[in-house]
């Protein structure tokens, strides 16, 4: 875009997509404003037992990349090799996330990245205003209106304005008063399950009390879960449960419900969580749910990215992931399109709806494999084999790999792809016993005959 340096671009919320977005448009050359409606992480406490700890691969790492700041998230980063599946005898086993030793995904605290992320804005010179909540917009205009932390009302006004303030953006919001003119459809749809976060803590010696380079399950077909290990020595643990039912959150009630409930369905960790009490009752129970909507250019010079345009359940680990990748995509119609955000935007949603509805649908398909399938006999063969066919044939890819290790492969590609292989060789495992008992190279022909129809 020509004049860049006379643009001014204002970004409504500073999570991790918001400030890696402006991050990237400083880069470009823009004159860049972040506002978020928080107080600043790295003064204040403001995200104990609401927030999942993230995964991050390889979709998120290129984003990274692509505004320099990759070594430094490497330095904050615990490789994670696979699942550890934890049954209800206390017995572990480990399942990889593929059959490539270079495969492999990160834990990562959300408030380490978001704090370094706003540490290098600052440095390129992007200002932060924090505690500014946005309360009205004209999107046409480029003009918002904010409530400061101190109750004063700031108006701003922008060449361009990028709405990244999460699942509950206000941005969004104003987009769904004007659907009159703007034929703004939105939709937001519950998980039955909610979670609620608790903790690991480091062992007396300062060291993980289990294993840490990998992902731990405990799936327990209706509910299940899990633990990510984080450089302090301790894991994030998240309980997910059903609202209602016999074993839902609503039944656990006084500390003796609680401490009878892990014992008997997570054996192995209570010895390893002493604050389990405190922190199953002060730590809030959270929804999950998905949002999808759509336009996401709103007027002449607005436009929503990440949570704010399709935010998505957390069970494949990509919504960071995918946000980020938002990024990457945006960046690159901006090297193509027109001089002017109006095309740039529209170019964006276009390409890009598709695959942000891909993973939200594959995002729920994961919880009912993590939840439940993981102890499916002719799902684990169907695993094996996958596993066997990654190690032997470089060019094969599970649908998971296709998501999370092939930042090439568009969502929504790897989705019809995925799907489709996993019927098949699903088909084959049903009347098979032991990896063994595969044809391989048969398997492959039909395997490379499908990646030919997706163009790969």
């Amino acid at each position: 875009m020509n004049k860049k340096r006379d643009q001014k671009v204002a970004v409504v919320g500073g999570g991790l997509c918001g400030t890696l977005l402006a991050i990237r448009l400083k880069q470009r050359g823009f004159t860049v404003a972040v506002y978020e409606k928080r107080p600043d992480m790295r003064k204040a406490d403001i995200s104990a037992g609401r927030s999942i700890n993230l995964a991050l691969s390889n979709r998120g790492l290129k984003a990274l990349e692509l505004i320099g700041l990759r070594d430094k998230v490497d330095q904050l980063t615990i490789p994670m090799k696979g699942r550890m599946l934890h049954d209800i005898h206390g017995q572990a086993r480990l399942s990889p996330y593929s059959g490539r030793a270079s495969d492999y995904i990160n834990s990562i605290s959300r408030g380490d990245l978001n704090s370094l992320l706003y540490d290098e804005a600052e440095k390129s010179g992007i200002p932060i205003f924090f505690n500014h909540s946005c309360i009205s917009t004209e999107p046409d205009l480029g003009h918002f209106t904010f409530s400061d932390g101190d109750g004063n009302t700031v108006h701003v006004q922008a060449d361009c304005i990028f709405g990244t303030d999460g699942a509950g953006s206000a941005v969004r919001q104003s987009a769904m008063e004007r659907s009159n003119w703007l034929r703004f459809d939105y939709s937001q749809s519950f998980l039955s399950h909610g979670y609620k976060e608790l903790s690991i803590p480091p062992s007396e010696e300062e060291s993980f009390r289990i294993e840490p380079r990998v992902l731990h399950i405990w799936p327990r077909k209706e509910f299940m879960m899990i633990g990510l290990p984080n450089p302090d020595k301790t894991f994030t643990i998240t309980l997910f449960l059903p609202f209602e039912g016999k074993n839902g959150f609503h039944s656990i009630a006084s500390d003796e419900d609680i401490m009878e409930y892990f014992k008997k369905w997570f054996p192995d960790a209570v010895p390893h969580m002493p604050q389990l009490l405190q922190e199953y009752r002060e730590n809030p129970t959270s929804s999950l749910g998905t949002i999808r909507c759509y336009p996401w250019k709103i007027g002449k010079k607005t436009c929503l990215l990440g949570d704010a345009a399709h935010a998505i359940v957390p069970f494949y680990g990509q919504g960071m992931n995918c946000a980020f990748e938002d990024v990457v995509v945006l960046d690159k119609i901006m090297d193509s399109s027109p001089a002017n955000w109006g095309a740039i935007f529209e170019a964006f949603q276009q390409a890009r709806k598709p695959d942000a509805d891909a993973i939200a649908d594959l995002a729920i398909d994961n919880f009912i494999e993590m939840r439940d399938k993981v102890a499916d006999p002719a799902f684990m063969l169907k695993r094996k084999l996958e596993l066997e066919l990654e190690k032997n044939h470089e060019e094969y890819f599970s649908k998971y790999s296709l998501v999370t290790f092939r930042e090439d492969v568009p969502y929504s590609t790897a989705m019809q792809l995925g799907r489709e292989q996993d019927r098949f060789l699903l088909k084959l495992a049903e009347d098979k016993k032991e990896v063994e008992d595969f044809d391989q190279i048969a398997i492959m022909k039909k395997v490379k005959a499908l990646y030919k129809k997706y163009g790969l």
